[in-house]
């Protein structure tokens, strides 16, 4: 070989290693990002990804130690598998989860992950052996090709996070960074075809593969969507991933439902219950009703009941989701929902974390409403902390009030009755109201004031369908099992702590209280 021709070789080589670190990482939070979605609670989907992901590497790594011969012929099957395995994953996974007993897509992703894993560690081994094997010093080749592989790494995080997942969704990403592995494997084929001793079987498997990935890519989303919907109760009319979550729409016998990351947030035949009690008395509770500050609510449904009261100046919604609120003022079906609220010349948009918002905000509300999803996170559980309700208490005008939805005090109760010892320990007074909304079951809410809240002192107005001045004091009553004084399996009473940034014990409480719901 010439030292032309071994430089071109080696060259080869390097690019080789650092394309297919990108499409490695790719996978990797692809991976993660499709757990967060089908299994939920992102920390530990990603976690499990990270370690499963490193372990597979170690295998790989174990294993290409016996992988001494027949080098480029290793390397081209090896990426071909990886296209095979990575492209069909985030498809298969919805089919999995959709017709499989439960359990069974968890346990299908995890050995995904552990065997593209195992084989992304295979490939830089190999490719060191080779550039050695070209004539390239082995303390030379090693650093060329892990800084390709590094930096590769870096390449391919920033590609999903602002290219591949906003533009593309899971499924046509996964197949469209499978197309890379085994385009990349076909040009190694071309490249070294010299060495090749079945050169155009090689060739005629990438050509087959990389016509089956580019069908997958065309007609994936449109299996994974007929999967997805056999997930819900109702035919999907609308699906979108954002830059934070899966945004769906299902309708079906004049009821729209709205999910998020496969969590329902409202059925259009019972939300007017939700959303009444959570709007109507706090402004019943507050001095005045000039100012309201509503987080979460990106649907612009408790808008709408806010907008009931005349005497309203400023509603400024903060929704960390700019595509949620774009479709809750552009969709027809929310639109007819939410009466144009979103639109109207009172109300403020905000897209920013809620957190992050009263940090910086200035200026005080009479009217604080939070209508964030459930604490199933860490970033979720963070707005549910001592330190986050300190925060709105700071924003709240001495004789104004605040209401948070606070999950099932029949599914969770230890969650419910945590958050309210959160919302005491910052100095607040507290009611505790449920209720029954048909498509949840029996859910909490939390009123909370400075001042002491006489229940039966509170007038709610005429334009409600559900929650009226008779009705409330009845919503403040609680079963025995949903009761304050709850029980460990040992029949002992448990002393609740207030959730914190430094002990969250919320998360813990409410994977446990739900993990059979």
């Amino acid at each position: 070989m010439t030292e032309q021709e071994a430089l071109r070789q080696s060259r080869a080589i390097y690019y080789a290693s650092g394309i297919v670190s990108i499409c490695g990482i790719i996978f990797e939070v692809l991976f993660g990002a499709l757990g967060s979605y089908i299994l939920g609670d992102g920390v530990k989907q990603y976690t499990l990804t990270i370690s499963l992901f490193l372990t597979g590497m170690g295998i790989g790594a174990y294993v290409s130690e016996k992988m001494t011969k027949n080098l480029i012929t290793s390397f081209i099957w090896i990426e071909y598998s990886i296209g095979l395995v990575g492209g069909f994953s985030a498809v298969l996974l919805f089919g999995v989860t959709a017709y499989l007993p439960p359990g069974t897509g968890s346990l299908f992703l995890y050995s995904v992950i552990l065997l593209v894993g195992a084989l992304t560690g295979v490939e830089l081994p190999i490719l060191i052996r080779k550039a050695n094997e070209i004539g390239i010093s082995l303390k030379k080749s090693t650093a060329k090709v892990l800084f390709s592989d590094y930096a590769g790494g870096l390449v391919g995080g920033l590609l999903f996070l602002f290219l591949l997942r906003p533009y593309f969704g899971l499924v046509k990403t996964a197949f469209l960074v499978a197309l890379i592995n085994v385009a990349v494997a076909l040009w190694i084929v071309f490249r070294f075809k010299h060495e090749l001793k079945r050169y155009r079987l090689h060739a005629g498997f990438g050509v087959f593969f990389l016509a089956l990935l580019i069908l997958g890519a065309l007609f994936g989303e449109e299996a994974a969507l007929q999967f997805e919907e056999r997930l819900y109760k109702d035919p999907i009319i609308f699906s979108e991933q954002s830059s934070y979550q899966q945004i769906i729409l299902t309708k079906a016998q004049g009821d729209t439902r709205l999910y998020l990351d496969g969590q329902l947030q409202f059925s259009s035949s019972d939300e007017h219950r939700y959303h009444e009690i959570l709007v109507h008395p706090p402004m019943a509770a507050a001095a005045r009703q000039e100012r309201i500050l509503i987080l979460g609510g990106g649907d612009g449904l408790a808008v709408r009941e806010v907008l009931k009261y005349p005497n309203v100046k400023k509603i400024t919604v903060v929704d960390l989701d700019p595509k949620m609120t774009e479709i809750a003022q552009s969709h027809s079906l929310l639109v007819e929902l939410n009466k144009g609220s979103l639109d109207n010349e009172k109300v403020e948009v905000v897209n920013d974390d809620a957190f992050r918002f009263l940090e910086r905000t200035e200026g005080f509300y009479d009217v604080i409403i939070i209508d964030l999803p459930d604490p199933n996170n860490e970033s979720l559980n963070k707005l549910y902390t001592q330190e986050f309700y300190s925060l709105v208490r700071n924003q709240l005008f001495p004789d104004g009030a605040m209401m948070v939805q606070a999950t099932s005090p029949v599914f969770a109760p230890r969650v419910y009755w945590t958050i309210d010892t959160t919302i005491q320990a910052t100095g607040l007074k507290t009611k505790n109201f449920h209720a029954d909304i048909p498509s949840f079951g029996g859910w909490g809410y939390i009123l909370a004031s400075r001042n002491d809240i006489n229940v039966e002192n509170l007038e709610i107005i005429d334009d409600t369908k559900y929650l009226s001045t008779d009705l409330l004091p009845a919503l403040t009553a609680f079963g025995k099992d949903e009761d304050a004084m709850l029980e460990d399996d040992n029949g002992k009473k448990i002393v609740l702590e207030p959730n914190t940034l430094i002990r969250p014990n919320l998360i813990e409480y409410y994977e446990k209280s739900w993990r059979f719901y």
